[in-house]
């Protein structure tokens, strides 16, 4: 596909406006040495840099053309063709392939199999569980019910956390209640398209790839991120009242409820996203002969 350079440069700008809807207060909050225990995640957690999310990339097997594309050449992975500019197929490495081939059989295997929602958010219960109040992840923020009561919720509800990446962050004390032994072995075998960190995960297999990967597919997919780790916080122990947002009181038949509707809705919305991954990624294998 060639495109003018009218084309692209339209495409560019708006995945970058779309994107600084979340970079520039980023930004600006590092600037100050602020916090924020909802937003901070999806920059710290994820290791992509805000810098290369706001950057457009076209993705493969599209030529820009004008003058303006030569700068895409001070970039790693750029040739110039007939036309314009490229990605040089060349870029795409063993390291490439063996990421390719481990993300598409995580991201087939989670696509084939019915969403669970049942585990309720505990996660981030199972997180602070029976830690003092100042050794808790986001000690800024109030815990809605104390440290006394968030336990309780923990020891009544249970915990049916299948992700490793949760998991891991689970307190000592949390993790005997775990009904799962979630390893990074065995994720290929636990992950399920109902849980949020599933989701949001779409999102580190869209920037995994680097450039390979168009940045509208990228932009998607940090957008559903954003708004999963807000029910994800919203869900949890924390009070995030002093940020303007109403809790899903997961303690409650009522609040149960609501955080499965969310989580059923997220799990159908990552669902064509996944799609669009799957059928990326094997076309990238394919045109690579692997």
């Amino acid at each position: 596909m060639w495109l003018a350079e009218r084309e692209w440069r339209a495409r560019e700008d708006v995945h970058v406006e779309r994107m600084r809807e979340w970079t520039v207060p980023h930004q600006r909050r590092r600037s100050l040495g602020e916090k924020h225990p909802v937003l901070d995640f999806l920059f710290t957690y994820y290791s992509h840099p805000p810098s290369h999310l706001e950057r457009w990339q076209p993705g493969p097997g599209v030529v820009l053309g004008g003058p303006s594309a030569r700068r895409f050449l001070d970039r790693k992975g750029y040739q110039e063709v007939d036309g314009g500019i490229t990605l040089d197929p060349r870029a795409f490495t063993e390291r490439h392939v063996r990421t390719s081939r481990y993300v598409l059989s995580l991201l087939e295997t989670t696509a084939s199999r019915r969403p669970r929602l049942s585990c309720f958010g505990l996660h981030e219960w199972a997180m602070v569980y029976r830690l003092p109040a100042g050794d808790v992840r986001h000690a800024q923020l109030p815990l809605r019910l104390g440290s006394g009561g968030t336990d309780e919720v923990v020891e009544s509800l249970g915990v049916r956390c299948g992700h490793f990446d949760a998991y891991r962050f689970f307190t000592d004390a949390a993790r005997p209640r775990n009904e799962l032994r979630p390893t990074r072995e065995t994720q290929r075998d636990l992950d399920q398209p109902g849980c949020l960190h599933v989701g949001m995960d779409l999102y580190k297999w869209a920037y995994k790839l680097g450039p390979f990967v168009p940045s509208e597919l990228l932009g998607d997919c940090f957008a559903l991120a954003a708004d999963i780790r807000l029910l994800d916080m919203r869900a949890s122990p924390y009070d995030l009242s002093s940020l303007g947002h109403s809790p899903v009181r997961i303690e409650t038949a009522e609040g149960r409820a609501e955080y499965a509707r969310e989580q059923a809705a997220f799990a159908r919305r990552a669902a064509p996203l996944r799609a669009r991954l799957i059928e990326h990624y094997r076309t990238l294998l394919t045109e690579h002969d692997v």
